[in-house]
């Protein structure tokens, strides 16, 4: 094993190491390691990466006693954006690779999320071994009730076990106070299957980063915080005129019908919200980041052109299912999905052209721009 050098490797995907004990990384070296697992050991004496971190500390004062030339180190993730977390992981094994000149690792882990960066270090460094920690409990009722408490009290677990559950009752308890038992399941299975929906297509993720976009555009006086008001109003709207053409037009039968209700009471002011955020989006583009404008204008153009088909075909579709009272005829329905059609493919072209035309005119801005000397 001459020229072989192996890196003891403990990753700490969710950051408890930075999150709980204030701990930089990456933490390379076996007394800076004790360190932070004796500082993340006093701030949550529960956490299982305490364990992983002096696993990984042991590893490798075996591989340092068999004659082995070895290096140990801890690298944390980010605590909230496993994304963010999971790029920072990659660039500090890259550091630490290139400083340490390591030509193979051993994974010390304690299972769960952070094994999900395995794919990350392959990349990075051969992988030699990996070593699970799993930490001994009571086996006693007691020590079970305890370890469903600990895990009930973990955000990331509660989420998933007890959301489901509570939306389920709330949604029943919805149905019956307005009277209307009979739809309790068809309220609780479209409550869970948008839920489900949301959770699977990561949507919170997307809402975590709108949130913090708004705040950042608060702090950076921009226009667009504005119009990001305007559009939530704007979809308050939609979602209340939805809500009304239902309670009008709905007679209890079928999801179908009672979805396509919804969307064709509230798309437009869906869309108007869409456009509004786009708006600001343009003006900002325009202000401050040129490069980007192209983008920002096409994409008005593009919700334009959806929201009119989505009116169109919804129009079409219900008034061929006899809705009662319902105002749009067999006839009117026709003249509506051809007329979104044709106002859709409008809106598409017209973004498509402009978008080629704004993107001209900031080539022309860049390359007319004097050119300051260093």
């Amino acid at each position: 094993m001459g020229s072989s050098r192996t890196l003891v490797l403990n990753i700490d995907r969710d950051d408890d190491i930075g999150f709980k004990a204030s701990i930089e990384s990456p933490v390379v070296g076996r007394e800076a390691c004790l360190d932070a697992a004796v500082r993340l050991a006093l701030a949550d004496p529960e956490d299982s990466d305490v364990n992983a971190i002096f696993q990984a500390v042991s590893t490798y004062d075996t591989l340092v006693s068999e004659g082995e030339d070895a290096e140990v180190a801890v690298i944390g993730g980010n605590h909230f954006r496993f994304i963010e977390g999971d790029r920072k992981i990659a660039r500090l094994i890259d550091e630490v690779v290139r400083d340490s000149g390591v030509d193979q690792c051993i994974l010390v882990t304690d299972g769960g999320e952070d094994e999900y960066v395995l794919p990350i270090i392959q990349g990075k460094v051969r992988i030699a071994s990996v070593q699970r920690v799993v930490v001994s409990q009571m086996p006693n009722l007691e020590g079970t009730f305890y370890i469903l408490k600990k895990l009930l009290s973990d955000p990331k677990v509660s989420k998933l076990v007890l959301v489901l559950p509570g939306l389920t009752l709330l949604l029943y308890a919805v149905s019956y106070a307005l009277s209307r038992p009979e739809i309790a399941t068809s309220i609780i299975a479209a409550g869970i299957g948008g839920y489900l929906l949301y959770k699977g297509f990561s949507l919170d993720d997307v809402v975590r980063n709108e949130v913090i976009d708004l705040r950042s555009t608060l702090y950076r006086g921009r226009f667009s915080f504005f119009t990001y008001i305007s559009a939530m109003l704007f979809a308050i709207i939609g979602v209340m005129e939805g809500s009304s053409a239902l309670t009008n037009y709905w007679d209890g039968t079928g999801i179908f019908p009672m979805v396509m209700i919804f969307v064709w009471s509230a798309v437009l002011w869906f869309t108007l919200a869409a456009i509004t955020t786009s708006l600001g989006s343009v003006i900002d583009s325009f202000m401050y980041e040129k490069e980007s404008l192209n983008r920002a204008v096409i994409f008005s153009f593009f919700l334009s052109a959806i929201g009119v088909l989505a009116f169109g075909g919804t129009s079409y579709i219900l008034s061929s299912l006899n809705l009662r009272g319902f105002p749009v005829t067999p006839d009117l329905g026709v003249a509506y999905i051809i007329q979104g059609a044709l106002g859709g493919l409008v809106c598409a072209l017209v973004g498509i052209i402009l978008q080629h035309m704004v993107y001209r005119w900031v080539e022309e801005t860049d390359l007319t721009k004097p050119i300051v000397p260093i």
